[in-house]
């Protein structure tokens, strides 16, 4: 008897870390090519070649970590909300559409279009100015005034890319049928990595990236996401 509870035990632990790794690398990899040439990632590049770089890098991978922390626990509820099988197959559709969309966007991508998205980007950044909201708020106001403005920029002009990007909603969809705390360590480390990249040559980087084999990478990742969805179903994960 004693043996069989150890067993099981030992069966349930082998089961969680195998969970919790799929999780983080799966998170890893869609955040990975997701990321690579985002508008976040070029908002970081352009930051950097302006400011500090290790500013510019805390501001946006803290606005970063924050996002996917949220995230992931929005995903953690949903399904408490919703059956399993449900957000099971929503993720299923999800993935399928965004992987469908990277594809298309890879067959009608041409050259020279990430040097338009780095112009348009400086351009915003060029324009910036406080938003309303923070000259209403005069505890907001402090804030601005006792942190590092640049690490202030570089968060919120990440936070305000970030939300509703694809890559958020990716997370939250993750999260509904993977380990929350994988999603999440794998998110932030694939964040720091592509933040780090976009920071220390970012813009050298996005100039020679091309749009149409990140859309393709980015769309077979997901699709891959999808099929295995398909072949494992919601009670075998």
């Amino acid at each position: 008897m004693v043996r069989f509870l150890a067993d099981g035990h030992t069966g349930e632990a082998v089961h969680a870390e195998a969970t919790l790794m799929e999780a983080f690398f799966r998170s890893l990899s869609m955040i990975l090519v997701s990321e690579i040439g985002d508008e976040t990632f070029i908002i970081a590049a352009i930051l950097a070649m302006r400011n500090k770089k290790r500013v510019v890098f805390s501001g946006a991978l803290s606005a970063l970590a924050i996002m996917t922390v949220i995230s992931a626990a929005l995903g953690y509820v949903v399904p408490n909300l919703i059956s399993k099988k449900t957000t099971h197959n929503a993720a299923t559709i999800l993935y399928t559409f965004f992987g469908l969309r990277l594809l298309y966007i890879g067959t009608r991508s041409k050259a020279g279009e990430m040097q338009e998205e780095i112009a348009e980007v400086n351009h915003k950044l060029d324009k910036t100015v406080d938003p309303p909201w923070l000259m209403r708020s005069p505890l907001l106001r402090k804030i601005k005034g006792t942190l590092n403005p640049v690490f202030l920029e570089a968060f919120i002009l990440t936070f305000l890319a970030e939300w509703g990007d694809r890559s958020q909603i990716a997370t939250i969809t993750l999260a509904t049928h993977k380990n929350p705390f994988g999603v999440t360590i794998g998110g932030i480390l694939g964040h720091a990595m592509c933040t780090g990249g976009a920071v220390i040559g970012g813009q050298l980087l996005a100039m020679k990236i091309s749009q149409k084999t990140v859309a393709f990478l980015g769309g077979a990742v997901f699709i891959l996401f999808a099929l295995h969805n398909i072949v494992f179903g919601a009670d075998k994960e």
